[in-house]
């Protein structure tokens, strides 16, 4: 055996990752910006827990989705920061609720109420195509389904398909997918164009 050589981190090396070595564009396949259930843990939160205190976890760590699960840690639904946020809280508190005494189980959206894209589809379909295909339904987050297994594969995020694209855009609305979609089609040229 031999010995490595240690050298000093300086100051101006950074954290590298593997998106920043990956040029991606519409055209690239959709797996490039879904985050795999079989590759990361998914973040998970019980039901029961403080909706103010998710809140501020969420905030800190720079989570925007959780999924939610019950006591026998069953997958029931998802919760994102969007629906945690402190207005959304407070309506709740002035209908009349204690603001100490919400949970995640108060905000959250049943696992009965969602939509997801099937793995095997998103495995042939390019970015352009899911964020054609979510435009339209206004939200910041989409699930990934496998069918065959009924399991819940993975998860696409508006978010995380702006920072790939290198987009310049506020995904923090509703209809995230739509503000993507958007952006693209004003700085997209026809197919086999050149600019002079």
């Amino acid at each position: 055996m031999k010995q490595l050589a240690l050298y000093p981190i300086e100051r101006i090396d950074e954290l590298t990752s593997p998106e920043a070595h990956e040029d991606i564009s519409m055209l690239s396949s959709a797996i490039n910006v879904f985050t795999d259930f079989k590759k990361v843990t998914p973040q998970v939160i019980e039901s029961s827990t403080s909706a103010v205190n998710v809140e501020h976890l969420m905030q800190k760590s720079h989570v925007r989705l959780k999924l939610v699960i019950d006591n026998k840690d069953r997958f029931i639904g998802l919760i994102s920061y969007e629906s945690l946020q402190n207005q959304e809280i407070l309506k709740r508190v002035a209908a009349g609720h204690q603001r100490e005494q919400l949970t995640v189980a108060d905000f959250m959206i049943p696992k009965e109420q969602l939509k997801a894209i099937d793995f095997d589809d998103l495995s042939y379909a390019r970015i352009g195509d899911v964020i054609e295909t979510l435009q339209s339904a206004g939200q910041q987050h989409c699930l990934v389904l496998d069918r065959e297994n009924h399991t819940i594969r993975g998860v696409l995020s508006a978010n995380d398909i702006a920072r790939r694209l290198k987009l310049a855009v506020d995904v923090s609305t509703p209809n995230s997918f739509a503000s993507i979609f958007d952006v693209i089609t004003k700085n997209q040229q026809p197919v086999g164009l050149k600019v002079p």
